[in-house]
């Protein structure tokens, strides 16, 4: 076994590396881009390289500094994590060249897989469910509409050398080729530095299942099972889970099979998954390859908790020459796994990624209560900046529990209790989620976003019993807050004393909710003046804590707190609503004060996030129509197309190719 190995990469998934490889008593040696100094898998290495400056192509890229930093450290091998270089044939190469051991499968399995183009075709020799489409490189959009006019729209343009949604666009009638074309080919080239499209039919509505692989150097190849992944957005994955709700035991052991005779063809010795698209139709299930990740998937954790075991612990015992001490009868899945990924995103913008530095950051603990295991993979801590150099995933929830609802039900307390400020973020977005019924039915399919929320992601206000529930709630904090404030010195006496009834007003917004609020030796019994209905509130909340944690007519709940000027932010469940409690002559007046009114409209064309301008498309004095492009802004390996939003000619544009902008930066100015 290795007594030294060096994690080539960053954030959360180093952290999980050097977890694992500790465990098994192995020595880490972290490197790190100057902008990442101060990054928690630096703290956690048992040493650390710097290896260049914050771009990754200087850094997490720069094949030579991750060899000479192996030499440095005296490094025995290399584990690439996922992203950066983790899928790169020519790094795998030159790992083994210069001496050392590359942690993942041989090189010929991750070249023939990474060109998207040549997977394809072993995949149909190897006798594996293939999409139609042409395997070609396509030169041209001229090239591109011919062949999408032969296949049948819809169709997907991709990178042969993709991977994680990057350098993907579909077209849906031939007036959109020729700009899908053009941006999965700018996407390709600047994600992955080969900029070689190939074109399949886009099957609609399908679902995304994933098997999850393992082989060693002795010809041994087993599944762990399947993944569900189509909770997707901009190809880019968000929930996963594992088992699937869809998949049976009948359709796991062909896909199973399927994904094995893949990864036979290539002799895969090394952790690996097999993706498929499902595309369901009334009873009938038909499934094609979709590719093959020659590296750990970020979705892992989940196959984990229900087989119990570690991937990246097995993983290296290959890479050391270990058989696998697992046959396929040995695998069982037992109970669900759901995760959550975190990201530094605000989807109320169309999930755009947002960057700057995280000033509160408080997970929910992990460990195992009540037939529930919950745990934690992150690459942050309190006072981390988040860069637009790298992806914008920070972290990942998991839960684990018998069945798929309670499951969901954990994973739904888990992001109410998640305490993250300074940057926007998803955790709004998947906690209403979790409350989604098409999502609790485990009805998915690729497109479960979009059809769920085709004018976006907006928290929503609280209805029916919500109401009274969040008002027992604000009630609640409110008495503890009052008392609090009896107990300051020279303070006149209250008009009620604090054990006795108090008639207070919940106001959400101009909605209001008048109580009456007992001290009792159970807890706080609230009652609702126009219903009736009481409340019983139990919890050890005290001022400051972000998370109102008790029971609600004894079930326990979780709601997020944030003082704002002069009220209180309440989320819980996806709701988030303004709360202030008053006393019942201040409420009344309030209602009678007029509701101010914001009318805005700017001709300023802002930056809809941080990033660089990678293209300006007009001039000064050019007229523009509705839905013209702009420009172009790239972030977090995104690039973003800015349309006009009206007919208008371009007055002023502020900035160059290649400016760094920050959100809302101002980018052109139009008349």
């Amino acid at each position: 076994m290795f007594k030294k190995i060096l994690i080539a990469n960053r954030g959360e998934i180093a952290c999980r590396l050097i977890k694992s490889a500790h465990r098994m008593g192995i020595a880490c040696v972290a490197v790190y881009s100057e902008a990442d100094r101060k990054a928690p898998h630096v703290a956690m290495a048992d040493e650390a390289i710097c290896i260049g400056p914050a771009p990754a192509a200087q850094s997490y890229l720069a094949i030579d500094r991750i060899i000479a930093a192996c030499h440095a450290s005296g490094a025995e091998a290399v584990h690439p994590g996922y992203g950066f270089l983790s899928e790169s044939a020519a790094f795998a190469r030159e790992v083994e060249e210069a001496g050392l051991v590359f942690i993942g499968p041989n090189v010929r399995a991750i070249a023939l897989m990474g060109d998207k183009i040549a997977a394809k075709q072993l995949a149909h020799d190897a006798g594996v469910s293939t999409l139609p489409g042409c395997l070609d490189v396509i030169e041209d959009a001229a090239q591109a509409a011919d062949i999408a006019g032969e296949i049948g729209y819809p169709v997907m343009f991709k990178a042969s050398a993709g991977g994680g949604g990057k350098g993907m666009r579909i077209a849906y009638e031939q007036s959109e080729v020729a700009a899908a074309f053009a941006r999965a080919r700018s996407e390709a080239a600047s994600a992955f530095g080969d900029d070689r499209i190939f074109i399949e039919k886009f099957i609609e509505h399908p679902r995304h299942i994933e098997i999850q692989i393992l082989g060693d150097k002795f010809g041994n190849i087993i599944h762990l099972g399947e993944r569900e992944c189509s909770i997707q957005r901009r190809h880019q994955k968000i929930v996963e889970e594992a088992p699937s709700p869809c998949v049976d035991d009948g359709l796991r052991f062909r896909m199973g099979e399927q994904a094995i005779a893949l990864a036979r063809a290539v002799a895969y010795d090394s952790a690996g998954t097999v993706e498929f698209i499902l595309e369901q139709r009334g009873d009938a299930s038909q499934f094609y390859f979709l590719e093959m990740n020659t590296r750990l998937q970020v979705e892992h954790p989940v196959t984990e908790l229900v087989t119990g075991i570690d991937l990246v612990e097995a993983m290296i015992k290959i890479a050391a020459g270990e058989r696998l001490a697992y046959a396929q009868s040995d695998v069982h899945l037992r109970g669900w796994a759901v995760e959550s990924r975190i990201c530094a995103e605000d989807p109320s913008r169309d999930f755009l990624p947002s960057a700057g530095r995280i000033t509160r950051f408080h997970p929910p603990k992990e460990g195992h209560r009540d037939g529930v295991t919950l745990r934690h993979d992150t690459g942050v801590v309190e006072g981390s900046e988040i860069s637009t150099h790298y992806d914008p995933m920070i972290g990942k929830l998991i839960t684990h529990a018998g069945d798929r609802a309670a499951a969901v039900a954990a994973q739904a307390d888990a992001l109410d209790q998640f305490t993250l400020e300074g940057i926007s973020h998803n955790i709004p977005f998947l906690a209403a989620l979790m409350q989604n019924a098409r999502f609790k039915a485990g009805a998915l399919s690729t497109d479960f976003i979009t059809s769920e929320y085709p004018h976006g992601f907006a928290s929503r206000p609280p209805t029916g019993d919500e109401i009274d529930l969040l008002a027992a709630v604000a009630a609640s904090f409110d008495h503890v807050l009052r008392a609090r404030q009896m107990l300051m010195s020279g303070r006149i006496a209250p008009l009620h004393a604090v054990g006795s009834a108090a008639e207070r007003s919940v106001m959400f917004g101009r909605m209001r909710i008048d109580v009456v609020i007992d001290e009792g030796d159970d807890g706080l019994l609230i009652r609702m003046v126009e219903n009736g209905q009481a409340r019983l509130c139990q919890s050890n909340w005290g001022a400051g804590m972000k998370v109102w944690t008790g029971t609600v007519d004894g079930t326990k709940i979780f709601v997020q707190v944030r003082p704002h000027r002069d009220h209180y932010v309440l989320s819980w469940r996806g709701i988030s609503v303004e709360a202030a409690v008053y006393s019942r002559h201040a409420a009344e007046f309030i209602a009678l004060m007029p509701e101010m009114k914001v009318i805005a409209r700017s001709n300023d064309v802002r930056s809809p996030m941080p990033g660089l301008v990678k293209a300006i498309l007009v001039q000064a004095g050019q007229a523009v129509k509705t839905g013209d492009g702009l420009c172009i802004i790239e972030a977090m390996k995104m690039e973003m197309m800015v349309r006009a939003e009206q007919d208008a000619t371009i007055r002023t544009i502020d900035v160059a190719e290649g400016a760094s902008l920050g959100l809302d930066a101002l980018i052109m100015s139009l008349v």
